[in-house]
């Protein structure tokens, strides 16, 4: 494999720059991007929409705040500092009713604060001054206006996973264990037209569009005027909304009392920050990384105002031991901790997750004799093993490229013919014997559930496991009975969740379960290539049936003009493939040569037409989105009042006319975060000069890797390719997970 190319001046970007709120949206250069989201990488975007990576999510760069973790995209080892560190003391073992554990023990003391917050609010005084107008500031919210009209939502992306491995405190007793969460939220009520009418006059009263009114009440509920006429900042829970067009909106409300150290603003500020951590894969951030984001926004004492927002119990507080125990005989010693800062939901799905996952390790089996005579008709001998372990085990992980993924289907089948009830669950649609685990978890695909509420099986298997979010993971893991077995299967080398957690790199950290790690190799060239990138290595490889090609460009345009080509002639012509059989991966969705600039070259050349169906025709490829992280390939067949009808893999679905702009798009061209779990028979690769900052070596690993019969890179990257796949590991994410599994694990081991 070579490369002919064009020299990289990109500078990296300064995640701790200070803000600068856009005016409007602008088109993104090339970064990673869920469906639905808006452009990316505006010029001047403020702190809390670019890491450092110049993607945007969390606003503070986790790597500055200790810099917890490491990447482990396609090496398949985990390790970091944290990793080394012992857990914490295990909590008292319970003797009758059930123990939460230490965290959420610890989650349940914190809530007594919020009593305070009663209090606080009625002893507040919150007056709003009429007559108000921004001045500036509107210009700012009519550009959140645009993105909530356009049905658009704040940048929501698709993250590297990476390591961190946070331990947590010794908390105070025990409570009682949560109850289990549904399968599939319910869905939020629609406002009221008198809440919304609340709504609007308020923001008429600071001079911020009315077209805000509906987005701030379904966001605050019923009491949403009352809200936002309290605290203004509150206006920040509308997606769209930046922090200093509320700070805009609160000055024209309250006047000049509303200033940066408001307790109103800074406890709103801290919960905005840490969910925008969320969307980056955090699912909590040390406190000196949440301390300097606030310093950004201007929060003239940060640490006061975390003291507040913990006091408040808008966040909960976690203090995790760092290094081995210290001895309780060491005269005036004491443990190093960090202290870690997160919003409820995550906190209570991470510690939901560990205990699932521990009552399903703790399961004992004596069938080893019947899988044994499976494991001897298996297909392989990786194959064998999985089964073998699975056979003594309630908790395993598998891990191998995408030939091993047919191992969980040996094993699947083993387990059938012992009479087991057998499910298969991938992130994408996997084949005829496996659903999705969205549709698993709705209840349209797979067993059903029991009169419970879990389903009906003995063995579920997750393929694609580093696609799991934690509250993904949560939901699978509270609905596996006790007795039965999970199987956690995937390729830790691939890009992670789109939502927050590491879930599957965290289960390998914590090794409290037994690992298969596969034998079986990804067979061609095609499989020498992508190993090597896995192991930080783009290494050139003989393609004597051009299973391999390099396409040199030198700008986005001839990018765009390659592509359509060997979509349309040159791969058809030499393989035999279709072209809907050829699938266009790049890194983001704006710029010259991003999806949509693809998309449309790509739709005028194979199926032109006027887009009378809101930009679609007939005929169209498209994916829709159904939710983040879901990108489901689909066809465009017809429109009509009712809305955009599609065809999906055999099954027609119809998108509300409502929802069409933000949950279709066109589909000959993808992100690789969109990618990820399919294959196709060629893929090509589309590497832009403007794509350097945004590659990594996870994401040329899963670009790589979703073609079976042929690759074709399109490539104006010159050395950032090379780069990239050797220098640039995947982004950290702080989450508490691996801690939570090895202090459970060490509660629950016999004394030595």
């Amino acid at each position: 494999m070579s490369t002919d190319p064009q020299a990289d001046t990109a500078a990296a970007e300064d995640p701790a720059a200070p803000e600068a709120e856009p005016s409007a949206a602008a088109e993104g250069s090339h970064e990673p991007e869920p469906d639905p989201e808006p452009e990316t990488g505006r010029a001047g975007a403020d702190p809390a929409d670019e890491g450092g990576d110049g993607e945007p999510g969390a606003e503070p760069p986790v790597s500055e705040g200790g810099g917890e973790g490491e990447s482990t995209a396609g090496t398949g080892a985990e390790a970091s500092d944290a990793d080394a560190a012992e857990p914490a003391e295990p909590a008292a073992e319970a003797t009758a009713a059930p123990a939460l554990s230490e965290a959420q023990a610890e989650l349940a003391a914190q809530r007594i604060e919020r009593e305070r917050i009663a209090r606080r609010k009625a002893e507040r005084e919150a007056p709003v001054d009429a007559g108000a107008k921004l001045s500036g500031t509107a210009a700012d919210l009519l550009a959140a206006v645009r993105a909530v009209e356009s049905g658009a939502k704040p940048p929501a992306e698709y993250f590297d996973e990476a390591p961190a491995a946070p331990r947590r405190a010794p908390a105070p007793a025990p409570a009682a264990p949560p109850a289990p969460r549904p399968a599939t939220p319910a869905a939020a009520a629609a406002p009221s037209a008198d809440a919304v009418e609340g709504v609007r006059a308020v923001l008429a009263r600071g001079g911020a569009p009315e077209a805000l009114a509906g987005p701030a009440a379904a966001a605050l509920g019923e009491d949403a005027a009352g809200q936002l006429a309290e605290n203004p900042w509150r206006l920040l829970s509308v997606p769209a909304v930046r922090p200093t067009q509320a700070d805009g909106f609160a000055r024209a409300l309250l006047g000049p009392e509303a200033g940066p150290g408001d307790e109103r603003r800074t406890t709103v500020l801290v919960g905005w920050l840490l969910a925008r951590a969320g969307l980056k894969g955090h699912t909590a951030l040390e406190a000196p990384v949440l301390e300097k984001a606030l310093a950004q926004y201007g929060v003239p004492d940060p640490a006061e105002a975390l003291e507040q927002a913990v006091a408040e119990g808008s966040v909960l507080v976690f203090h995790e031991p760092l290094g081995p125990p210290v001895a309780e005989d060491t005269e005036d010693a004491e443990q190093p901790v960090r202290v870690l800062v997160g919003l409820e939901g995550a906190a209570m799905a991470e510690e939901s997750l560990a205990d699932g996952l521990a009552r399903l390790a703790a399961g004992t089996f004596d069938d080893a004799a019947e899988w044994e005579r499976a494991a001897g008709a298996a297909p392989s001998p990786s194959a064998a093993e999985l089964i073998r372990t699975v056979a003594g085990h309630g908790l395993v992980t598998h891990t191998g490229g995408e030939a091993a993924r047919a191992e969980p289907f040996a094993l699947a089948a083993a387990a059938r013919e012992l009479g087991l009830r057998v499910c298969l669950a991938a992130h994408a649609p996997g084949g005829p014997d496996a659903v999705t685990v969205a549709e698993l978890l709705s209840g349209a695909e797979g067993p059903g559930r029991d009169a419970d509420g879990q389903f009906a099986l003995d063995l579920l298997v997750v393929l694609d496991a580093p696609q799991l979010d934690v509250e993904t993971a949560a939901a699978l893991v509270e609905s596996v009975p006790d007795g039965a077995r999970l199987v956690l299967s995937g390729d830790p080398g691939v890009l992670g969740s789109a939502g927050a957690g590491r879930v599957f790199a965290d289960v390998l950290a914590a090794r409290t379960c037994p690992q298969l790690v596969s034998r079986t190799p990804d067979p061609g060239p095609l499989g020498e290539l992508v190993s090597g990138v896995g192991i930080g290595e783009l290494n050139q490889v003989e393609a004597p049936g051009k299973e391999v090609v390099i396409v040199p460009v030198q700008d986005a345009g001839e990018a765009v003009h390659r592509t359509v080509q060997l979509v349309a002639e040159s791969v058809p012509r030499a393989f035999g493939i279709p072209a809907d059989s050829v699938q266009v991966i790049t890194p983001g969705h704006g710029g010259a040569a991003g999806t949509r600039a693809l998309n449309a070259a790509l739709k005028e050349r194979l199926n032109p037409g006027p887009g009378r169906f809101g930009g679609f025709d007939p005929g169209d490829r498209v994916v829709h989105v159904p939710s983040a992280g879901r990108a489901l390939p689909a066809r465009v067949v017809s429109a009509d009042a009712e809305g955009l009808h599609l065809d999906r893999a055999g099954a027609r679905i119809v998108v509300p006319k409502e929802l069409v702009e933000s949950r279709v798009r066109h589909g000959w061209a993808i992100t690789a975060h969109q990618a990820v779990g399919a294959r196709w028979p060629a893929v090509v690769v589309v590497l832009p000069g403007d794509a350097a900052q945004a590659l990594s070596r996870d994401w040329v690993y899963t670009a790589f890797g979703r073609g079976e019969r042929h690759l074709s890179v399109v490539h104006g990257v010159d050395q950032a390719l090379p780069r990239a796949v050797a220098e640039v590991p995947a982004k950290p994410r702080t989450t508490r997970l691996t801690g939570l599994l090895t202090a459970l694990a060490t509660a629950g081991a016999p004394p030595q």
